[in-house]
């Protein structure tokens, strides 16, 4: 079985940059080492088996190739295309990643209403 190559969009560096330096911040130099490590692992796990996520057309009425898997508490989706795994985006649990991917919210009024969110 052949390897899939890796490549990260410029968003999921950048988010990737911005969590090391809030955790380094907040938590220290190990912690955040870990973290980064214990995503950037998974990852590079997509190269060996690129289909172990979870289709998010299977789980939405969308028509997308994004697949996505966690790495708790984030977020990493991302599609296949030819030999290369491209993670396109990474969000958060709290974050509504629906939204901001495809314009889809999340929460209905009713549920704002009650949670006054």
């Amino acid at each position: 079985m052949a390897n899939y190559k890796l490549e990260y969009s410029q968003i999921v560096r950048r988010k990737l940059k911005s969590l090391r330096a809030y955790l380094k911040a907040e938590y220290g130099e190990e912690v955040s080492k870990k973290s980064i490590k214990k995503i950037t692992d998974a990852a590079r796990g997509l190269q060996k088996l690129p289909n172990k996520g979870v289709e998010l057309a299977s789980i939405f009425d969308i028509d997308t190739d994004y697949r996505y898997f966690v790495v708790s508490p984030n977020y990493l989706f991302y599609y296949i295309e030819d030999d290369t795994v491209y993670i396109a985006e990474m969000f958060n649990e709290r974050e509504d990643f629906m939204y901001q991917l495809f314009g889809i919210p999340s929460h209905s009024s009713e549920s704002e209403d009650y949670w006054g969110e």
